[in-house]
């Protein structure tokens, strides 16, 4: 037997009908599962606005407390338009100049009545543009590693694998090739972590411009992945985009694992990281290759002196304090937050006040960009990662 389905309106009417044919007020009361005070107000409704006063009423407060007045917006909207330059603040004191005995709003609250009235002219953020940084040419083991995502392939259960794979420039040493489930950091950040705990840490790693390597959004293109290897002393070469010639040797050794470890692909991730494992020993200890002098990339490469540790945290003594940024990326002073990026989420910055209310927000030894006392976050100041800087992040 399906529910009956019961409406507000229809049992109001009935209590309505049952109190007006004599019934008792508590006895009805009872029978419909309400108060005495309940019934009574729906009684009332009832005799001062008819059947109308029984259906439902908005809910909303007929007024709002923190709402400004009319008046004030009404006249806040005309000193805008009598001044199209002018911005909140100085609309603000226009408004206490002329109505000195009112309450005048805060400059949030005034710019927020000219956003609604599209009257606030918006600053769109640049976006970082990548550019490649200069390339340096390594004569020995572990002054450059190379590192890319060779293309993505499906495996026989029809799910992508993106072969994750880290070389040594000079020896051509394959040191990784991990079949991971996506480009995430999160994947990346563990196959680096089990490389620089077996090899060491290199001067500098060359990547190109894509994700986890690099982030589009961040300032200066920088990712979580990129910061970690800042603070582990770690270079970063980019190559310029659309130039994969740039990072020539590694895509070499890509075409190579195509031809010998993907095609036909396996079919689930654990047969086919098999593969690459059995790749990655006969392309280090087996295979002669031509540009070493027919030497295997094993006998020439030898493990980093630079042995990997959890960093220390940054000081900075030439500033006036140090924050750590919060998990969602903001620089918190006092009841202040400054939106700065999340890559850098958890690590500790250096701020000093470089001109009056400004500010300079420092990562290590780069000056990332400034805020002032009206803006909410962080503003890119000048690239510290220019080519003549970009291999000076190793300290001696």
């Amino acid at each position: 037997m399906p529910w009956k389905e019961c409406h507000a309106m229809d049992e109001r009417l009935r209590f309505v009908a049952k109190l007006l044919d004599g019934e008792k007020m508590a006895v009805t009361c009872w029978e419909f599962g309400i108060s005495r005070k309940t019934g009574y107000k729906i009684f009332n409704r009832y005799k001062d606005f008819g059947i109308r006063g029984l259906e439902d009423r908005a809910r909303s407060p007929y007024r709002h407390p923190n709402k400004t007045p009319f008046q004030i917006e009404k006249a806040i909207l005309r000193i805008k338009q009598e001044h199209r330059s002018w911005g909140a603040p100085k609309i603000r004191d226009k408004l206490i100049k002329e109505y000195p005995v009112i309450r005048p709003p805060a400059a949030s609250t005034i710019h927020s009545i000219l956003d609604r009235h599209g009257l606030v002219k918006r600053r769109k953020r640049k976006r970082y543009k990548a550019q490649g940084t200069d390339l340096s040419h390594a004569q020995a083991p572990n002054e450059l590693w190379c590192a890319d995502y060779k293309g993505q392939f499906m495996l026989g259960n029809h799910k992508y694998c993106y072969p994750l794979t880290i070389t040594d420039y000079r020896s051509r040493y394959l040191f990784a090739c991990e079949g991971l489930e996506s480009v995430k950091e999160s994947g990346a950040f563990s196959v680096f972590e089990r490389v620089f705990k077996d090899f060491g840490l290199p001067t500098a790693i060359r990547t190109d411009n894509g994700v986890p390597f690099a982030s589009p959004h961040a300032l200066f293109g920088l990712s979580r992945l990129s910061v970690w290897w800042l603070r582990l002393g770690i270079s970063i070469e980019r190559i310029k985009p659309g130039h994969p010639e740039q990072n020539g040797r590694h895509e070499r050794m890509h075409l190579t694992l195509k031809k010998e470890a993907t095609k036909p692909a396996s079919f689930n991730f654990l047969q086919q990281q098999g593969r690459f494992d059995e790749f990655v020993e006969v392309y280090n200890n087996d295979r002669p290759h031509q540009g070493l002098g027919g030497k295997y990339p094993g006998e020439v490469y030898t493990p980093s002196a630079k042995q990997y540790r959890p960093p220390d945290e940054p000081e900075y003594p030439y500033h006036d304090r140090t924050i750590r940024v919060t998990r969602c990326g903001r620089i918190c002073i006092g009841k202040r937050k400054i939106n700065f990026s999340t890559v850098f989420a958890g690590q500790i910055v250096g701020i000093r006040e470089v001109d009056n209310q400004v500010w300079l927000v420092s990562f290590m030894d780069y000056d990332l960009g400034f805020f002032d006392n009206e803006r909410g976050r962080v503003e890119p100041g000048p690239n510290p990662f220019v080519p003549d800087k970009v291999l000076t992040m190793c300290p001696e």
